[in-house]
């Protein structure tokens, strides 16, 4: 018969205490707070950071390189890889206040800014960090909906002939992919996330080895594409208009691909307090950042050399390549799996947020704060919480209708990388580090750090004009079974 117990407080409601771990007092299967002892380390943390970051972002960076130029492109990876390097180290400090190692635990972005900065920025921190977790969920959905039709359509290209029109809805595989995260979505809370973000975390590494790989083969084969120092031509292949808007929305997609920050706190999180967290988590996003960079720079580049100013959105999903299929088809559904690792990523604080507030409000409702112990097979005991079940499957499927009714990629990208990029990865991880070291107004360091925040706030704007312009465009000219990508 299954027990029903009571949730313990929680950052994520679904922590239990041991019994056993109550010796005399001691408490030797809890942290210094009260909660299940923390087990993750930094290489749990690099494969948490490298299922968030390399993503669908890595795929349209070829196509980002076409619009930027030899000369642009690869310094504007650079100077935003070392520019998400700093600001996670910053960011990495928050986690504790007012000391970064012995101060006080802050569960998430909201709570180190509440510590840090407080008022109105709290408010202004949630918003974007939450708003912007949504998007992403929806844009991964749309994401892996067109990589699951891809496999479909590869094989129909390669039965029927490269010029047939293989078109192939993507609402059905939206809802496959939604079924997948309803169940997923019921693990707890992050800590239970190490596995899947490992998967996915290899995942990433093969399809992105892939894409480089068939890049090299296209252009080894003795492929001449026409590249430029300064990316598409105007007048020869686009309109001054195009040129600029287009650019514009390459720096959202850029920024898109290296964003991590909204989850960092919560991925800290995880870690164990010795060695210090701060520490690790400066480990981790080093690694993280590093690989995905090496990945980012290597695709983009290789990419660009294959496909010229012509290279597509996606070159997995837009049929850059059509043979060999059976390895396109590989890749395809290792964006899939990925994709279904890094919703959870980006879902779990979402999920945390809701359920710890209405816990804190309804505590005396057992809908929302009963647990029951389930034992599984091969599994051991699962604990169900029905508001969890409910709540978080009404989640998933309000992200797979969105995501069907907003079937654009691209242009989806740069407009999150762009809405994300400046508040949660540049503004508060400096104004909290101010905050913290008491950097004095008008100092040197301070007139450096302002210059940076304010200068990634202009490439924010841009990047968001040039991805909405994208999106208006996609609105006019979008067929029913006809993603932009693929056209």
């Amino acid at each position: 018969m299954a027990k029903e117990m009571q949730q313990q407080p929680s950052n994520t409601m679904y922590t239990e205490r041991d019994p056993e771990g109550f010796e005399n007092g001691a408490t030797k299967n809890l942290d210094d707070d009260g909660r299940v002892k923390r087990t993750g380390t930094w290489l749990t943390a690099s494969a948490h950071i490298i299922t968030a970051v390399i993503g669908s972002g890595v795929l349209s960076l070829a196509w980002a390189m076409a619009q930027l130029g030899w000369l642009v492109g690869p310094v504007v990876l650079m100077a935003f890889s070392f520019i998400t390097l700093f600001t996670s180290t910053l960011l990495a400090d928050s986690y504790r206040s007012p000391d970064p190692v012995t101060g006080k635990r802050n569960y998430t972005y909201m709570d180190a800014v509440r510590a840090n900065l407080g008022g109105r920025k709290v408010q202004l921190c949630g918003l974007a960090q939450y708003a912007n977790l949504v998007g992403i969920t929806i844009g991964y959905t749309i994401t892996a909906s067109i990589s699951m039709v891809a496999v479909k359509r590869s094989n129909c290209f390669h039965k029927h002939g490269h010029n047939v029109r293989c078109h192939e809805s993507n609402n059905p595989y939206m809802i496959i992919f939604a079924i997948i995260q309803i169940i997923l979505s019921q693990i707890p809370n992050f800590h239970n996330l190490s596995w899947l973000s490992i998967l996915a975390a290899i995942m990433s590494f093969g399809y992105s080895l892939i894409g480089l790989g068939l890049s090299i083969a296209k252009v080894v084969g003795g492929a001449h594409a026409r590249t430029t120092l300064t990316g598409v031509t105007v007048g020869l292949e686009v309109t001054a208009a195009q040129k600029v808007w287009s650019t514009f929305q390459a720096l959202g997609d850029i920024a898109f691909a290296y964003a991590f920050s909204t989850v960092l706190i919560e991925i800290q999180d995880t870690l164990k307090s010795s060695p210090a967290e701060n520490k690790s988590m400066k480990t981790a996003s080093f690694v993280g950042i590093s690989t995905t960079t090496l990945f980012y720079v290597l695709c983009g580049c290789v990419g660009y050399a294959a496909f010229g100013n012509a290279a597509p959105g996606n070159f997995l999903t837009g049929f850059g390549f059509y043979e060999p299929f059976w390895l396109i088809d590989i890749a395809n559904v290792f964006i899939a799996i990925h994709l279904i690792g890094a919703y959870q990523v980006f879902g779990q604080p979402i999920f945390s947020f809701v359920e710890t507030r209405c816990n804190k409000k309804w505590p005396e409702n057992k809908f929302v704060t009963r647990e029951h112990a389930i034992s599984i097979p091969f599994y051991g005991v699962y604990y169900l919480n029905f508001f969890r079940l409910v709540w978080r499957t009404i989640y998933v499927i309000f992200t797979a209708v969105v995501a069907m009714i907003f079937p654009f990629f691209n242009d989806f990208l740069g407009l999150l990388g762009a809405a994300s990029f400046w508040p949660l990865t540049v503004y508060f991880p400096i104004e909290m580090h101010i905050a913290r070291a008491k950097i004095r107004k008008y100092s040197c360091t301070w007139i450096w750090l302002k210059v940076l925040s304010w200068t990634c706030l202009v490439v924010s704007l841009v990047a968001a004009a040039g991805s909405v312009e994208g999106l208006i465009q996609s609105v006019r000219t979008y067929k029913p079974f006809q993603t932009k990508d693929t056209e």
